[in-house]
């Protein structure tokens, strides 16, 4: 194990640990759940607006570390960002964030928070849902 993967180890500990905007949004522009029944990962987002820019997000879950930790950095990296942007956000982008390898199952867990606030921006502002998300949704049961 490299030098790297032991600081993003601790990365993903540290957000585990300390999620970073955990919690429920009072009055949410948007909000969606999902589920990964491989694994028993659950979350929810729920997601303010100002203007274009997605202003606030929140989420709320249980399960493994990757899951709980890729989400809080994930509502670290779009926040102050378009909401189309973020729509179009790819999965490379989070799993670049989290930076270290993983197995197809953790890859799943990873991209839980992105599908499930990839929803959240389609029915509350009408973004496109690509088509490897919707594909993707058929296996993490997002609502």
């Amino acid at each position: 194990m490299s030098e790297f993967d032991d600081l993003y180890r601790e990365v993903i500990l540290d957000h585990y640990k300390s999620p970073r905007h955990y919690g429920r949004l009072e009055r949410p522009d948007g909000e969606a759940e999902g589920q990964n029944p491989l694994c028993g990962d659950e979350l929810s987002i729920s997601v303010a607006y100002a203007g274009d820019t997605i202003s606030d997000i929140r989420f709320e879950g249980r399960g493994c570390a990757i899951s709980q930790a890729a989400t809080s950095m994930l509502t670290e990296l779009v926040i102050g960002r378009g909401i189309a942007e973020v729509a179009a956000m790819s999965k490379d982008e989070l799993l670049a964030e989290i930076g270290i390898p993983l197995t197809p199952v953790r890859l799943k867990c990873a991209l839980l928070g992105l599908g499930v606030l990839k929803v959240a921006l389609h029915r509350s502002a009408g973004t496109p849902l690509p088509e490897e998300w919707a594909n993707l949704g058929q296996d993490l049961e997002l609502r």
